[in-house]
This record gives C-alpha cells, structure tokens and sequence, in this order.
C-alpha cells in the first residue's frame, strides 16, 4: 500500500496558521526582556518541570495497561516505549499520525488486535476529556479567588464552570451507559446517520463501530473507575509541570490555577500545527496574562519554556527508542497507511 501523501493545501495551511499564531503570540511583546527572563529562570524548578513530565508518560502507560487488560497481559516497557513514540510521531510528522501509529506497534509486538488496541486510544482521548472539564469545574470556585478584582471576569468563570461540568456530567453519564450497553451506539448513529450523505454516513458508521469495540472493552466497572483514576493523576501531574515551569519563571499562579490554564492549553495544542508551536505558547500566555496578570514578557518567557519541556524531553525520548527499535521517521509514514488498515481506520 502506497503511503498517503500530504496534500499541498494542507502543508500551507498549516504554516500559515503557525506562522499567524506566533505572530499573535509575539506581537506587542519585548522580546528582550522575555530573553532575561529565560535566562533567570531557576534550574531546580525546571529540572521538577522536567521530572513531571516523564511521570506524565510513565502514567499515560500504565493508563493505557488497565485499558488493554481484557486483551491480554501487555508488557509495561513496551506500553511506555510505543507510547512516547506516538507521541514523538505526532509532534514531528504530519497529519499527527502518532495515536494510530503507538495502537498499531504496541498490537503488533504483543500480539492483540489491532482495531481493539486502536478503540482503547478511542476511549483514552473520552476520559480526558472528561477529566479535563472535571478538574477545571472544580477549580473555577477556588481560581476565582484569585481574579475577584474582575466581577464580571468571576461571572464569566462561573458561567463556564457550570458549563464544563454539565458537560463532564454528561461525558461520563454517556460513556458508563455505552459501556454497559456496547450494541446500543452502533444502532443509535445508524439511525442518525442516514440524514448524513452517503460517504459521510460510511466514515461515520466507521469511527463508531471503532469506538463501540472499545467499549466493550470499558464494559468492566472496576476497569474504568481505575482508568478514570490514573487519568486524574495523570492530568494532576500536567498541571504540576505547568506550576514547576511557572514559578521558574518568579510567575505566582497558585496549583489550582494552573487547571485554568491548562484547560487553555487543551485549546492551543488542539489546533493542527506541528508540536503544538504558536497555539501552546499564545494560550498560555492568554490564561496568564488574562486571568492573573502576569507581565506579557515574563508570561512568553513561560510559555516558551514550557513548551520546551513538554515537548523537547519526551521527543528526544521517542527518537532514541525508535533508533533502538529500527525505526525511522519516514518509515513510520510509510507505516501510518498500514496501520489505519490494520485497525480500521478512515485517515483524513
């Protein structure tokens, strides 16, 4: 199978929203004085940053184990190792390839199917979710503390804490109902779909059927409470290497205010630009400054760091297993178009 090429439409759009988003992050920023402040960033903070980070990924694997275990028994180094290959996939190549391509590695070397192992990535990026609009609910009433000086800054939290909870509420109350009921989902969007053009209805019909596979997987009561639980350490340790990297930089956002910054940061890396670069930098600087008032020059100097910790450590990490593993970034192109395949999937 000949691997897909990236479209040139694409490429350029994906340039020109990088390039505009940097230009929105710099813009109005003395770049001189977000130097100085990069360079009197205090190492202990960023080596804590860093150390939070790692625990992010060694989290994220044994998530992904609890996910897998109606499988069959997986092994932690290779849950860890395919993991940060991903994740290095999807900051380095086009197209973010790296959730297809970790389900496709991790199956093939311990023997699972390969739409199973994929409908477990499914329900992984559903807990997320989830969590986020959890954690950021929860923290808006003490968040808002720190912002009283704004009363209609304080309403607007409200509003959207009520909001992000309504919405968790629902994400859970959905995915506990398909989880005890996997056959209902595909007859629901069957129905739905027919409003649908016919190709669209056949993409659609295939991402559920996908992700009704990995509820069925889910169907285990005590599996899910214990996913959902390393989930919010999960992102409790995110928000820790955002907080490390903050008060690095002398900025004082308080723990609980970084779940507001990190619901933030969930927007910016969403956007498709490669490692997040422009999007991760602009909202965080957008939540700091916001929200809490940081000095712009000081709060890009942050963002710009964090964004280096975040991604520099777990990419290098990834080129080394891939190295150790034989593997290239040009042949991990080649293999997304075997592995969406193998698993099911409609690319875009």
């Amino acid at each position: 199978m000949r691997p897909r090429l990236v479209r040139p439409w694409h490429t350029l759009f994906v340039a020109l929203l990088t390039a505009t988003l940097l230009w929105l992050f710099v813009r109005g920023i003395d770049l001189r004085r977000t130097w100085d402040a990069i360079a009197e960033a205090r190492p202990l903070w960023l080596l804590a940053a860093v150390g939070a980070t790692l625990v992010t990924y060694l989290l994220r694997a044994r998530r992904w184990l609890t996910l897998l275990s109606p499988l069959g028994r997986a092994r932690f180094r290779t849950a860890f190792r395919t993991t940060v290959i991903g994740f290095t996939a999807t900051y380095l190549l086009p197209l973010r390839p790296g959730e297809v391509l970790r389900a496709y590695l991790l199956a093939r070397q311990e023997g699972f199917s390969a739409p199973a192992t994929f409908a477990t990535v499914v329900v992984e990026r559903v807990l997320d979710l989830t969590v986020i609009l959890v954690l950021f609910a929860a923290s808006v009433p003490l968040v808002a503390a720190d912002v009283t000086r704004n009363a209609r800054l304080e309403a607007d939290l409200r509003v959207a804490c009520w909001g992000a909870a309504g919405l968790a509420a629902a994400s859970l109350g959905a995915l506990f109902f398909f989880a005890g009921h996997p056959d209902r989902l595909p007859r629901a969007a069957a129905w739905l779909a027919r409003l649908l053009p016919a190709r669209a209805r056949t993409a659609t019909l295939e991402v559920v059927r996908v992700f009704a596979e990995g509820l069925v997987i889910m169907r285990r009561p005590t599996q899910l409470l214990a996913a959902i639980g390393w989930t919010v350490l999960l992102w409790n340790s995110i928000a820790l290497g955002i907080w490390f990297t903050s008060r690095a930089l002398g900025l004082t956002c308080s723990f609980v205010d970084c779940f507001l910054v990190l619901a933030f940061l969930s927007v910016g890396v969403s956007l498709p630009t490669p490692g997040g670069l422009g999007g991760f930098q602009l909202f965080y600087s957008l939540a700091m400054t916001g929200f809490f008032g940081a000095d712009p020059a000081v709060a890009a100097a942050a963002a710009i760091v964090l964004h280096a910790v975040s991604f520099v450590p777990v990419t290098l990490g990834g080129l080394v297993f891939m190295w150790s593993d034989g593997l290239t970034l040009t042949g991990l192109k080649v293999m997304r178009s075997t592995a969406e395949a193998a698993e099911g999937v409609k690319g875009s």
